[in-house]
């Protein structure tokens, strides 16, 4: 378990009463940290985003190998419940819990009618978006998000997980 989820499983899970089970790391996106598991029986698909040189927010990949060995998006009949997305700058930490009934809203995962993303960026709270675009989806982003510090609302991240 990398640094950022080993925290939020200190600070956040335990004083929630959220116990991470059936934890194993994804052989590929080892950059991102990428590992699943299941908390309370939900099951989780987990990254860290990254900081990109040129634009706002943080980059994160969200894909599964096929069976000939391309990579796609995850689809709306994969074994996901929630994908937590966990933020870091050198003074900021935050998690964002993306439902993965949302995921499909926005286009993300892949149903019948739509092919969903391999990738996407994030944009926590402390980010300014700098075109309407990116405006928009902090908007929705940041409902989904909370900020890991001495006031962290935890019932808030109860819900987050409760939200499906």
């Amino acid at each position: 378990m990398d640094n950022n989820l080993n925290q939020i499983k200190t600070e956040i899970y335990e004083n929630c009463g959220l116990n991470i089970s059936d934890f194993y790391l994804e052989a590929e996106s080892k950059e991102y940290d990428a590992c699943r598991f299941e908390l309370n029986g939900q099951k989780i698909i987990s990254r860290n985003a990254k900081i990109t040189p040129k634009k706002v927010g943080q980059f994160v990949t969200f894909w599964k190998r096929n069976g000939n060995g391309s990579i796609g998006p995850l689809e709306e009949n994969d074994p996901i419940d929630f994908y937590a997305v966990n933020v870091r700058t050198e003074t900021q930490f935050g998690q964002f819990v993306f439902p993965k009934t949302v995921l499909i809203k926005k286009g993300i995962i892949s149903t019948d009618n739509k092919e969903g993303k391999r990738a996407f960026r994030v944009y926590p709270n402390w980010d300014t978006a700098k075109n309407k675009q990116a405006e928009r989806t902090q908007k929705w982003q940041l409902n989904y998000f909370y900020e890991i510090n001495d006031s962290t609302d935890l019932n808030k991240v109860a819900e987050l997980y409760k939200t499906k």
